[in-house]
């Protein structure tokens, strides 16, 4: 599996979609990875002419981010990437620390051979993942995807990949201070384990235990 495959999937492991559906998750990678600095200015006709899409499909994925907290509009000054506010780590863990191990567990539940297939794919890729701080934000999220799609439960797929990309963005901004990244990565293996055993108690033991390190771990340089 290459570095661009992964990055494709991490959008959300679906198809290609509408054209709206391609530019959010254009954007939002570039918002979630920090390629879009909090704070900046969001002009939908340069991100339309970069994407090479209309700005019609554009501006559908901005109104989508913006309910993600990603962007928000103000009223005659324009659209910005929301700031990332260290004080929502609290708020974002205790929602993850519910939601992760309840996904995880249904995904050993009700992964089925296509699931297992992906997962299979992603453990191989994980032995030889690079030690590159942008690929491995990548594969995490390709990561947490595949693990969300697992549940067959889109609401709460929808809802993890939101808490997600807000979880990450505050892992990027301490990339450079933040010790161990691969590690943190490479806990995925037992879990992705776990869930391909069908594992439901050690599957959510796992994402909990993952949860409460990453909040640890940033907690710990700021």
């Amino acid at each position: 599996m290459t570095s661009s495959t992964v990055a494709g999937q991490s959008a959300a492991g679906q198809g290609a979609g509408t054209l709206a559906d391609q530019a959010y998750r254009a954007i939002s990678d570039r918002l979630v990875t920090l390629q879009i600095r909090p704070g900046e200015p969001i002009n939908d006709e340069r991100i339309a002419a970069e994407l090479g899409f209309g700005r019609t499909p554009v501006r559908e994925a901005l109104k989508r981010l913006e309910h993600e907290r990603l962007i928000v509009a103000y009223p005659r000054r324009g659209t910005f990437a929301t700031e990332v506010q260290i004080a929502d780590l609290g708020h974002i863990s205790e929602v993850r620390r519910e939601l992760e191990p309840l996904a995880a567990g249904l995904a050993a539940q009700r992964a089925g051979e296509a699931d297992r297939a992906v997962l299979d794919g992603l453990l191989a890729h994980l032995a030889d993942a690079s030690d590159a701080g942008a690929d491995l934000i990548r594969l995490d999220m390709t990561l947490h995807r595949a693990i969300y799609a697992a549940t067959r439960n889109p609401y709460l797929e929808d809802t993890l990949i939101r808490y997600d990309n807000l979880a990450t963005r505050i892992w990027c901004l301490f990339l450079d201070r933040l010790p161990g990244l691969a590690g943190h990565v490479h806990e995925h293996g037992p879990l992705l384990r776990a869930i391909m055993e069908g594992d439901t108690e050690k599957a959510a033991a796992l994402a909990e235990e993952h949860v409460k390190g990453f909040e640890a771990a940033i907690r710990s340089v700021i």
